[in-house]
């Protein structure tokens, strides 16, 4: 145990009596920091691999192509499925052609473990 100094008794005494009671005891016990959480929020989420949605943008452009980019976007990426949302049915019908490969090329880029699927939308 800490040895307590006589200016920090003093100061003990001084703050009792003016207070009328103790310092109260482990004023940070039962708070808990957001960092515990955050991994058991994010993992319900469907981003605990951190992957961020901007990142994602940025290389289906690079990965996907000019053309395809501008008819075609990723719309959201949960539990692993990364959602293109297409233009056109003719676009789609081509993406679904090119899926193994476009696949390959973002977990190539991303990481294998965070997209694993590609699901178009019409829209």
């Amino acid at each position: 145990m800490a040895r307590i100094t006589r200016q920090e008794r003093i100061r003990r005494q001084v703050l009792r009596e003016w207070r009328g009671v103790d310092e109260p005891a482990g004023l940070n016990d039962g708070i808990h920091l957001p960092r515990e959480s955050l991994d058991g929020i994010l993992r319900r989420c469907g981003i605990q691999d951190g992957l961020d949605e901007e990142e994602v943008k940025r290389a289906w452009k690079d990965l996907a192509g000019e053309f395809i980019a501008t008819h075609s976007a990723p719309d959201t990426v949960k539990g692993g499925c990364l959602a293109l949302r297409v233009t056109q049915p003719a676009m789609r019908f081509h993406l679904e052609q090119m899926k193994p490969m476009l696949l390959k090329r973002l977990q190539s880029r991303l990481g294998a473990g965070k997209i694993r699927t590609i699901r178009f939308v019409l829209g």
